[in-house]
């Protein structure tokens, strides 16, 4: 019966313990509780690997495919122009008449001279023969109907240089003449010019360094040839509309501009409607290659450093914030093109960025201001001057 107290102590103390760890548990399930309702909520995007055509947006300007500037080749008082400036004019057509009447008069006396000549020439063949005449006499009448010939020749050329003629087919503009204005064989200043705008030219300029580049891309095998399509180029218009016509690289050139270290690349684009004009300030998009495991990452999820290099959020397996270095290359529509720093799977914080920091426990959902994109390869028309390295 002594024993009675301690059993009772004992008993106590147990199950005070027990009581004790009941509430612990209790309690650290509440702190479990209190943190996960107090972690913040944020939207993210799985990122997935999809294939993107390379393509790369270059300005440059509009150019004639063939120039021609009429002048005159005889000397004369113009007396009448026979087109409409601003028109289209085919080759052959006549465009000026200059005053013949000096150059028909020129004609009828080659005319006259060949025949005195001529007849004297076959008057001394009869004589030769006869010895009636030197061999000299027949040699020196021959060589002035030779002579004639010629003359004539140049005075029909000369008379039919009065009906000045279109070279080349074209639009024609402005006359730098009016009827009564007197021109000359040679002069400097042209009568009209003529512009052949279909097909048109469309001369672009790319920096080296992004050729190089492009060409490193495609050795290594990061990039795969856009194949046949390769040499195919859009053409993006001043307003900002796309070019209903595609053209096609024609040639790039063999040397690089020392003043601003690029290449001139030429394309030649359709025109039937006369929609480009010379001189004509556009972007050439070409396709130089495919990506076939691009990481494309929306630019809600894309913030930068005081640095300015550009950084990203993404949750890890435990649901906790990373914070990645990013190289981005270009943006695709409403997307950065990333080279380095994510990967397929990461999920990218895009809504609620402005509530977490790196090692923030999180709660995730799907993001809600993201558009999805219709098609793995929406948006390939890349602007090469949005960089961000």
């Amino acid at each position: 019966m002594q024993f009675k107290p301690a059993v009772t102590a004992l008993v106590s103390a147990v199950a005070l313990a027990t009581l004790l760890s009941g509430c612990n548990k209790e309690d650290q399930a509440a702190q479990q509780q209190q943190q996960q309702q107090q972690a913040p909520q944020v939207g993210v995007v799985t990122l997935q690997p999809q294939a993107f055509t390379l393509t790369t947006e270059l300005p440059g300007r509009t150019n004639a495919y063939r120039i021609a500037e009429v002048r005159p080749q005889v000397n004369g008082i113009i007396l009448k122009r026979l087109f409409k400036e601003g028109s289209e004019v085919k080759q052959g057509q006549q465009l000026y008449q200059i005053d013949p009447a000096v150059y028909e008069a020129n004609l009828s006396k080659a005319q006259a001279d060949l025949q005195a000549t001529r007849s004297l020439a076959d008057r001394y063949k009869q004589l030769i023969e006869e010895q009636a005449v030197s061999r000299q006499e027949y040699d020196d009448a021959n060589a002035k109907r030779l002579q004639a010939e010629a003359s004539l020749k140049s005075a029909q050329i000369d008379l039919r240089y009065t009906k000045v003629l279109a070279p080349i087919s074209g639009r024609i503009g402005r006359s730098a003449v009016t009827e009564g204005a007197l021109v000359n064989s040679g002069q400097t200043n042209a009568m009209a010019t003529i512009q052949q705008l279909d097909p048109i030219y469309v001369d672009v300029t790319q920096s080296t360094a992004e050729l190089l580049k492009l060409r490193r891309e495609l050795e290594s095998g990061q990039l795969q040839r856009a194949g046949d399509n390769a040499a195919s180029v859009q053409l993006v218009l001043e307003d900002g509309t796309l070019y209903k016509q595609e053209g096609r690289l024609e040639f790039s050139e063999v040397a690089v501009d020392e003043t601003t270290g690029s290449v001139t690349l030429r394309a030649i684009f359709p025109n039937p409607d006369h929609t480009l004009l010379p001189g004509m300030f556009v972007h050439a998009r070409l396709k130089a290659g495919v990506n076939a495991n691009a990481i494309l990452a929306p630019q809600q999820g894309v913030t930068r450093d005081l640095k300015g290099a550009p950084t990203a959020l993404v949750v890890n397996k435990d649901n906790k914030v990373e914070l990645r270095q990013l190289k981005a290359s270009r943006t695709v529509g409403s997307d950065w093109l990333i080279e380095e720093g994510l990967n397929p799977g990461d999920r990218l914080i895009t809504e609620g960025l402005q509530y977490v920091r790196p090692g923030a426990e999180v709660k995730v959902s799907e993001a809600t201001n993201v558009k999805k994109p219709d098609s793995p390869n929406q948006g390939n028309a890349a602007k090469a001057d949005a960089k961000a390295e």
